[in-house]
Parts: structure tokens; sequence; C-alpha cells
């Protein structure tokens, strides 16, 4: 019988044949003669014996109907594949759409093993992974980090002939570490390299990968249509732009300026320095001051002129001034308080949700496409699409978050024409929040003081080194880290009887770049969610105490760069939830803007809403694995849990009266603000 978890050992080692050992040598699928390329089905019974012998687990693959796969015709099995390019979304959907049609995880198996071979690594990859994702029968398997089997979309690749040498010339247990060094990609003198460390992090750009393969475009209605799914698509990617304007002012450069002019020249540069493993070519750098222009692009089909994407953006516009979405059928859609947002994520996105491609276009994807081929528009060039073009490469271009803070402004337009929050809306009868605090878990620690550093940490990238050594190959890299700390609520609940609430954490930076202190209409865009939890209040005085560590935001640093392999499933019944359906959610070292050496002062808040207004009826499970992420990732087969507007109370502009964060706290006795500092330590430490 074919299990689950077989599945992985389709996933290893993208680019090799699929008869190669996988598992450090351990595991070998049997693959029918049937099933081998032309290349190899003449020799397969010497390949099937060569490279089976030392095997611990053989993994059975059955005969089945040899599937139609002429929808991924034109996508060659070595180049380069986007979820960007209509035709490559196209073929995606078709491939997800059969792997979900196959009756039984035997059959997966056998279909996915023809697969595997003949059709593009990462087309098979993805599509494979939301099919695993989706399906009642392997929903609960591992889904490997990406890092591990496409490192070179991550990772300096300067460090691939360092690590072959190390596995094919040492033995694993004398093999060193081999270092990925930080910043590789630009010197000081370029201002942007300050964010580096952000934009190139491992975890920040997996998490965009992972948001998109639990949130895919385009495949079957059930796979795509989702609770809140264009909400979630403004909001997650708000608080990306969000975290990153903070984390520009803590480096003294000021706020992401938006790629509303399509036809001035780009400024910003990025020279990638990545090398796709698949065709062994480089990611295309991008000039200073480049100028978009139309694409044409007969390798994959994608025609789009920069006249389009002023078209769709001014349709869009229109729609937000007009208050409504007109649909294919010509009826009105109404961007109320309520929908608006949503259907506005997927008329922007746009999704196969968008009710009218036909007049709004496909705003954000063109706009990754527009950007991505700016140095070869016409494949004059034969060069394939720049890191814009791959949500696991995007987030490594200051241009990214100059194009999603085009985005963000439209929809913060939309919200900006809604009604301010009502009272009612905003207070919580009976519950006073007294005070709200910061404190690291270290002793001796001063309150309302956060500590960052750099940590360097370590990741297995064997799995990803195709026709590489067997065993493990180790890489290390430097990241931002941030010492563990709780917050702390003190609540009175003078109702008499227990509630429930809502207990809803933020902070923002208190001023910009220059020191000079934000206007509250300015400063509530960056605020950025910490932490999200239902409490129940006792009559009376409560405290809340939260860890950094149970973020509805986050992941820990063990989901996010989890391990791969049939065998790296724990059988332990708390350790294997961590495994499941778990890689969605902002990496934990994240969590915490950078500050500075001086301290960089932030307005921390805090509130505990109407639980009554929060709450989404359905079945609970508190035991339910991967639940903690849940802010940026939902939860999983359930509606979004939690009522209210994804970024409430900050989403809505603010009445006339209130001009400051404290005029907002002052007339709401369920809130509370407290100013805070981040510090930074220029040192790295080693994770144990």
């Amino acid at each position: 019988m074919t299990e689950p978890t077989d599945l992985l050992a389709l996933l290893q080692r993208p680019l090799e044949p699929t008869f190669l050992p996988k598992d450090d040598g351990k595991t070998v699928i049997d693959v029918p003669d049937e099933f081998l390329t032309d290349r190899y089905r003449p020799i397969g019974a010497e390949l099937q014996s060569r490279f089976s012998g030392d095997a611990e687990q053989r993994i059975p693959v059955r005969k089945t109907t040899l599937p139609d796969l002429s929808f991924a015709n034109g996508i060659d099995r070595r180049g380069a594949f986007s979820l960007f390019v209509p035709s490559h979304r196209d073929a995606a959907a078709a491939l997800i759409t059969l792997l979900l049609a196959q009756p039984d995880v035997q059959s997966l198996m056998s279909v996915a093993t023809f697969c595997r071979d003949r059709l593009n690594a990462v087309l098979f990859q993805y599509s494979l992974s939301v099919a695993i994702q989706h399906r009642e029968d392997t929903k609960n398997v591992n889904i490997p980090s990406i890092v591990s089997l496409f490192p070179d979309q991550f990772v300096d690749p300067s460090v691939f002939p360092k690590l072959r040498e190390e596995g094919a010339a040492v033995q694993q247990e004398n093999r060193m570490v081999v270092d990925i060094p930080p910043a590789y990609t630009a010197s000081d003198r370029e201002d942007e390299q300050r964010l580096a460390y952000f934009r190139e992090d491992i975890g920040v750009n997996m998490h965009h990968w992972h948001w998109h393969l639990v949130y895919p475009g385009d495949g079957p209605d059930a796979v795509v249509r989702k609770d809140r799914r264009g909400e979630l698509f403004f909001y997650m990617h708000s608080q990306l732009i969000a975290r990153y304007n903070a984390d520009r002012f803590c480096n003294k450069l000021k706020k992401v300026r938006h790629l509303s002019n399509l036809r001035e020249p780009v400024p910003e540069a990025y020279f990638p320095k990545m090398i796709r493993s698949s065709n062994n070519r480089s990611y295309p750098a991008r000039g200073a001051n480049s100028v978009l222009q139309d694409i044409d692009r007969i390798d994959n089909g994608t025609i789009v002129a920069v006249s389009d994407l002023e078209r769709w953006r001014d349709r869009i516009l229109e729609a937000i001034d007009q208050g409504f979405i007109i649909d294919a059928a010509g009826n009105r859609i109404m961007l109320d308080e309520e929908r608006g947002i949503d259907v506005l994520g997927d008329v922007m996105e746009a999704s196969s949700l968008t009710p009218n491609r036909q007049l709004y276009g496909s705003l954000h994807n063109m706009g990754h496409n527009v950007i991505s081929y700016i140095h070869d528009p016409d494949y004059r060039y034969l060069e394939d699409y720049g890191v814009m073009g791959d949500v696991t490469t995007a987030m490594r271009d200051p241009i990214f978050y100059r194009w999603h803070g085009q985005i963000d402004g439209m929809f913060r337009k939309h919200k900006d024409l809604l009604t301010p929050y009502t009272a009612p809306q905003l207070a919580n009868e009976g519950v006073t929040v007294n005070s709200v605090a910061v404190q690291l878990t270290r002793p001796n620690t001063p309150a309302n003081v956060l500590l960052t550093f750099w940590q360097r940490s370590q990741i297995d990238l064997a799995a990803g080194l195709d026709f590489g050594p067997q065993g493990n190959v180790y890489a290390s890299f430097t990241h931002l880290q941030h010492a563990p700390f709780t917050f702390r609520v003190e609540v009175n609940n003078d109702s008499g009887v227990a509630k429930k609430g809502t207990l809803r954490i933020w902070i923002a930076p208190k001023s910009d770049e220059r020191g000079t202190p934000l206007a509250f209409r300015e400063q509530r865009q960056f605020f950025i969610e910490m932490d999200k939890v239902t409490v129940t209040l006792n009559p009376g005085k409560n405290t809340i105490v939260r860890r950094s560590d149970e973020s509805s935001v986050t992941i820990p640093y063990e989901r996010t760069f989890r391990a791969i392999g049939t065998k790296a499933q724990p059988t332990d019944a708390g350790a294997l939830s961590l495994f499941r359906f778990c890689g969605c959610g902002w990496p934990q070292h994240m969590l915490v803007p950078k500050g500075s050496p001086e301290g960089t002062q932030f307005d921390l808040f805090a509130m505990v809403s109407d639980y009554t207004l929060d709450e989404v009826v359905q079945e609970e499970d508190p035991n339910a694995p991967c639940n903690d992420a849940h802010s940026f990732c939902g939860l999983r087969d359930k509606k979004y849990p939690d009522r209210r507007s994804m970024g409430y109370p900050f989403d809505r502009r603010a009445p006339d009266s209130v001009r400051t964060l404290a005029d907002l706290v002052n007339a709401n006795g369920n809130m509370a603000a407290n100013t805070i500092q981040i510090k930074f330590n220029n040192t790295v430490i080693a994770r144990t």
C-alpha cells in the first residue's frame, strides 16, 4: 500500500529522475518501465537494479492510464515557471485539477510519478503541494520548506560548489557548515541595502511563497474559494508594507514611494546574484533608471501594455469612488463595509474569483510581469523573468514594495471612504484596559525595552542539490532576531460576570526617518499586528500575559525551516502537529522591527474588543494544529476566526476629533497605550 507520506519522495531533488534514490539513498521509488522517459526506458532494468541495492524502503507505483499532459506544452522542463504568467497559471490549474481528481493515494502516486519527469519541476512541485494540502486523504502530510527543494531561489549560488565539494570529499560526520554571506547583493554605497536583511530574509520569502500555496489564484473553485480570500490578499500584503516601512524608519530611510507613475524611470536597481538551477542561467538584473515597457513575450504568450495597467488601475479607482464593481453580467456589486474589501481583493489580484476580468483586468499580476520583464520585454535576448516574476523571489527586490505600496494605497482609498468606526463599534461595556507593557524574559532588564540582534542559523540543503552528495550538507545564514519577551495587559471587568473578549496588540513607529513625530492619520497606516487572542475576563481585575512566541501572526523557526524526507515526520502526537499544514505564517524571528542602537520609539497599543461583535460561530478544536498564525493565514477548512474587518481598529480613518493615538485611547476605556523602545545590538549570536 502507498502511504500518503510516500508522496514526499517525489518532492526531493526536483530535477533528478524519479528512479534515483531519495532520503539519503534509503528510499527508492519503483517506477514502472512505461513511466520512464524516452531517454531512460531502453535501460530501465539496469537502472532499477543499479540504484535499489541499498534501499531500506521501496515505494511501489502501480500502472495507470497515462494522463494527457498537453496542457503544459510550451513550458520547458528546465525553464522558468511563474504564477504571474497566465499560460503558466492555467497549466498549474489543470495539473492541480488532475491530481485532485485521483480517487485514492495510490492513484495519486502513480499519476504524479508519471508527471514528475515530464513537466517543469517548479510547476510540478507547486501543483503537487497544493493538491496534497487540499485532499482529504493527504492534507496532514508535511509540505517541506521550499528552500530545501529550490535553494537557488533563496541562497547565494557561490555556496553551491562549496556544498557539493564538502559533500563529495568529506564523510558525513566530518562535514563543515558552509556560510552564506549576509547582504551579498550590493555594497553599503547603495542606501536600499540597509534593508537587505528584510528583503532577502529566507523566512520572509518563504512566508510569501507558502501564503500563495495556501491561497492559489487559479485552480478548482473549491481550492481557490476560501473564506475572505480577497480580504486576506489585501491584509497580508498591507502588513508587509507596514512592517517594511517601520524597518525603513529604523534605518533612517523614508517610507516607500508608491509606483504610481508607470512612465517615469525606476531609480532602484537590483542585482540578485542568483542562478536558476534548472537551466544554470542567472536571474536577470535591473539597472538604475530602467523604464517599464510593453510586454510581448512569444516564449509564454504574455502580452500586456503599460497602458493596460493604467487603464485597469483607473477603472478600479473609478469603481472605488463610485462604491461598486460591475460584474460580467452588468450587475452592480456594492463595495460596502462588510464585503467590499473582499471583492476588491479578488479584482485587484486578480484571482479566478474576479467578477469581471474583461473590465478590470489583472492589475497586480500583470504589474509583476511588466516589472519582471523590464530587461527584455520582447524576448529579443532570450532572457527569462527577473525576481519580480516569482512569488518565491519577488520580495527580494525593492520595487516589490513600491508596487505593493501602490496596490495597498488603492485598497486604503476604499477604506478611507468608509464611515469611521462609531463609539459602539469600538467600545466594550464594563471592560477597562488599565495598562499595557512589554518585558524581556531575561531577568533584571528594564521594562518596555525590546532587544534585537543578529543570529546565525543552519539549514540542510541536501534535498535541493540535484545530482549532489548523499547525506546532509548544511549552510549557515545570518538573520535578524529578537530577545524573547512578554506582553502584560491589566484589565478590569466591572460587569459582575465572566465575559469573553478579544485582546488585540499592535505597535507602530512614533516618528519617521528624520525623527519627526507622525500624525495619527499617517501613523495609522504603519500599525503592525503583534498578537490577537480570545480571553476570558473574570469579574474584577485580570492580568493577561502573552509570550512573544505565542503571537497569532508568526510560526516558529522549526516550522519555517522544517525537515524533509519520508521519514522526517515525527511519531509523537504533539510534535506531529507541528508538521501539518503549518508552513504558513510570518517568521517568528522577524516579529519585531530592527530598531536602532540608540533605541527607536514605538507606540504599543492594546484593546479588548466586544466578543459578541467578534465571534465567528463554527466548530472549534482547541487541539487543532497550526491555528496559531491565523492573522495572516486564516484557519484551515474554516472561516476566518474574527468577524471584524482585518486591521480593525486601524483600517478606517478616524473621526476628525481623533488627531492622536492618545485621543483614541482616552475616548475608549477598553484601550490602553504605552511607549516602548526597540534597541538593536550589532552582534551575531549562533543558534543553539
